[in-house]
């Protein structure tokens, strides 16, 4: 693969919108990685035994936030200042994270978390929708390709640097450098200009203005009205259901399975996050078609395949097998984002992303659920049950639900 293709995303980055924008978003992200370490170190002090319950909880309730909220999120953006909508959450959530090295009582870690995600949902949205809105159609794809590929090399690195800083200024202290990324990516967002963000349908005199129920049925209704934007959707399933299984079984297979250890882990989870990140940065160039059907039908394939000889793989060919998964998860999960910037009115945009960012979490926690029975009903056989389930999966939402060729009309 030429050099050029990998480097193709950083060409968004000219747009100096997009790159503070960016920036905002690589810090906040950093911050993310330091929020989930500093609560794995923090539920280990509630006693061994507790800490993989409390952590589950606040996976659950992070999810659940996102599925509540997110459409009301898009809602917003549609309505109100989604500047104020960034900068706002943010410094919310700063002063979140900057009570938990307080906490003394199991209860408030799950209440400081739900509230926490809850302003997640409303800016994660409204930042996809930003995106469409100041860079040109020409860098859109490599735009959101560089957004997906700093996500996943930051669950790659992060993790690890949040790791260095507990060491160093321990379990607890390490919230206040969280909170300080917050308050540095929330200076970032409040310099940006309201008028290049904003975009506020003009209000026509005597036209009754749609509830907000209304306006959540409706961004639901464009969602899964817009045959390519529903297309790609379902297929976000097809990976959400491989994907919780090598996030959940992957530690199973790893240290019982191969009988390896916690460093083993790591390197085969960088490999899942290495194979999406080099797919994410050249996704863009992979498919250019309208809609992004050959990627999406590619990245399920790959994905669901490679997954179902994980449990008969040694650790060198099961590193190679994960890279392969990670691209495929990539490939499948991009599109959605872009299509929806392409084909969705750009005053309509913001409920869609909002209630596409909760459809997508909903997925997961059906496929959560899912990857943990086939993991503990089946740990010698979890990956093939599930990359079978997979496959069956994408043969029907190929079957019943890819895009059809519109017929241009001489």
């Amino acid at each position: 693969m030429k050099l050029s293709k990998l480097l193709e995303p950083f060409q968004a980055l000219r747009n100096r919108l997009f790159a503070k924008l960016y920036l905002a978003q690589t810090i906040s992200l950093l911050g993310d990685a330091f929020t989930w370490v500093g609560l794995a170190l923090l539920a280990y002090q509630f006693g061994e035994e507790r800490a993989a319950v409390i952590l589950a909880t606040a996976l659950t309730l992070r999810v659940t936030a996102f599925i509540i909220f997110s459409p009301f999120a898009g809602v917003l953006a549609d309505r109100i200042s989604r500047k104020k909508i960034l900068y706002t959450t943010h410094f919310v959530r700063m002063v979140i994270v900057g009570c938990l090295p307080f906490v003394t009582e199991e209860w408030q870690i799950y209440v400081l978390i739900f509230l926490m995600n809850v302003f997640n949902a409303f800016f994660s949205p409204t930042y996809r929708a930003i995106i469409p809105q100041i860079v040109d159609k020409s860098i859109y794809r490599q735009a959101i390709g560089l957004s997906a590929a700093t996500y996943q090399l930051l669950g790659v690195l992060g993790p690890g640097l949040a790791g260095i800083l507990a060491i160093w200024l321990g379990a607890r202290e390490i919230f206040f450098v969280d909170a300080a990324t917050f308050v540095i990516a929330g200076i970032l967002l409040l310099s940006l200009p309201k008028s290049k963000l904003d975009v506020v349908p003009d209000e026509i005199e005597g036209k009754i203005k749609p509830t907000t129920w209304q306006d959540v049925l409706k961004g639901i209704k464009l969602l899964f009205s817009n045959q390519y934007v529903r297309f790609a959707l379902f297929i976000e399933f097809v990976s959400a259901i491989a994907g919780a299984l090598i996030l959940v079984n992957t530690i199973v297979l790893v240290k019982g399975g191969l009988e390896l250890t916690d460093k083993d882990y790591g390197i085969i989870m960088a490999a899942f996050a290495i194979g999406a990140m080099v797919a994410a940065f050249v996704s863009g160039a992979i498919d250019k078609s309208k809609s992004r059907r050959i990627s999406l039908i590619i990245g399920a394939l790959i994905l669901g395949v490679a997954i179902s000889f994980a449990n008969y793989l040694d650790f060198s060919m099961l590193f190679i097998v994960w890279i392969i998964a990670g691209l495929g998860q990539s490939l499948a999960e991009i599109p959605s984002e872009t299509l929806i910037g392409e084909t969705v009115p750009v005053e309509e945009q913001g409920k869609v992303y909002g209630s596409h960012f909760a459809f997508s979490h909903l997925w997961w926690a059906f496929a959560y659920p899912l990857a943990g029975f086939l993991g503990t009903t089946y740990p010698n056989q979890s990956f093939l049950y599930g990359g079978i389930i997979t496959l069956v999966l994408l043969v029907l939402v190929v079957i019943f639900l890819r895009p059809k060729k519109i017929k241009l009309k001489k």
